[in-house]
Formats: structure tokens, C-alpha cells, sequence
């Protein structure tokens, strides 16, 4: 693991000042073995319009919920199309009439929520990362969002050792939107993550 040979205080520090390209052109010499995850959520494009400028070939890593918005589905599509993304989808092993079924769409103080998350999420995104096996791991989270969040940097570790690269990690929304609105990009604001639920929830691959 790459991870083992970076010291990430150190490149935290250096890093801090750099732009997304900067950062994402020092970690892209790290390894060929990298993916990126999106939600295709609210700005899912600032990340994978500025990384795929780099890196056209970059496995872009989408967990399907299956209970998005259509107009989530309608955004992925036309960013696939868009940026001819190299995407790998996961998605629950049930159908979602499977999991209505089963499971329904619970709310977060249904006793059933847990299994719920596992089953759409946590499960479909281990399955990802045990087949593609990553060293390096592109994300779009940032400071401000999750108490989570909060305590992680540009440079932080998944549990399995995986060096996470967040290149807006310091960003606020006001500077996104107007990134999006300089480079006419589009924005998802009809997002909503039935596992993340609120704001200030963490959706659950990051606790990985």
C-alpha cells in the first residue's frame, strides 16, 4: 500500500494551499491503481469534470442505492455521456421490489435501518472496493459537512489502508457554486441519499 510511504501530516500541510489540480496531479503520480467515487450528487461534477481533465481512464466508482431521484438518474447519465466516464456500478444484490418487500424504506429510528444501509450501500461499495482493490482513492468530501468530515484533511486513511484524496476538501458550497457557474457546469440540486438521510449524516462508505 502506497499509504505506508506517505507521510500524510506532512502532505496535509503542503497540500493545504494547492488547487484541486495540483493536488490531484501530485496524487495521481502516486499509483496507477486509483478509483473515484460519486453519488452523482449536488456537485458530483466539479470533482469528476477537474479529475477526468487528468486521468480520462479513472475507474469511477458509483453505489447505486436504487432509490435516487429520476433526475439523479437523468444527471449520472448525461455526465457518463459527457466525460465518456469509466464507470463501474454497484448496486444491492436484491431488486428494489426485493427490498420494499423485505425491508421497506425506513426512516432513521426505524429498528430496521441498519440492515437497510447494508443492504443498499455498505455491502455494494465492499464489493467495489474487493474487486478493484485501490490504493488510492479519490472523494469529494469536505470540512463542514459531517462531525466526521470534520476531523479528516485532503489526505486521510480508510480503515483498510486506502489513501483517500479529497482535492476540495476546504471548499465551501459558495465557491463551488460559483465554479459551476464559471465553467457552466450543472448541479444536482435534487439529490437526496435515502441511507445518508439528513445533512449532517454520514452516508456510510466513509466510515469504511
Amino acid at each position: 500500500m502506497i499509504a505506508k510511504n506517505i507521510d500524510i501530516a506532512y502532505w496535509n500541510k503542503q497540500l493545504k494551499d494547492k488547487s484541486p489540480n495540483q493536488i490531484i496531479d501530485w496524487a495521481l503520480q502516486l499509483t496507477s491503481n486509483k478509483i473515484v467515487t460519486t453519488s452523482f450528487g449536488v456537485y458530483s461534477e466539479v470533482l469528476l469534470s477537474t479529475i477526468t481533465k487528468q486521468d480520462k481512464t479513472i475507474k469511477v466508482i458509483w453505489c447505486d442505492t436504487l432509490y435516487n431521484q429520476p433526475s439523479t438518474y437523468k444527471h449520472a447519465q448525461q455526465l457518463i455521456d459527457k466525460y465518456q466516464l469509466n464507470i463501474h456500478k454497484y448496486q444491492s444484490k436484491l431488486s428494489k421490489d426485493e427490498i420494499d418487500a423485505t425491508i421497506g424504506l425506513p426512516t432513521l429510528e426505524d429498528d430496521n435501518f441498519q440492515q437497510f444501509s447494508e443492504v443498499v450501500k455498505l455491502e455494494p461499495f465492499r464489493r467495489a472496493l474487493k474487486e478493484h482493490q485501490p490504493e488510492l482513492w479519490f472523494t469529494n468530501i469536505r470540512v463542514r459537512q459531517t462531525e466526521l468530515r470534520n476531523k479528516k484533511d485532503i489526505l486521510s486513511l480508510s480503515k483498510d489502508g486506502i489513501l483517500k484524496v479529497s482535492p476540495f476538501y476546504y471548499w465551501t458550497d459558495q465557491e463551488l457554486d460559483h465554479y459551476i457557474k464559471s465553467n457552466k457546469l450543472t448541479k444536482n440540486s435534487d439529490y437526496f441519499d435515502p441511507v445518508k438521510a439528513l445533512q449532517n449524516r454520514e452516508c456510510g462508505i466513509h466510515l469504511q
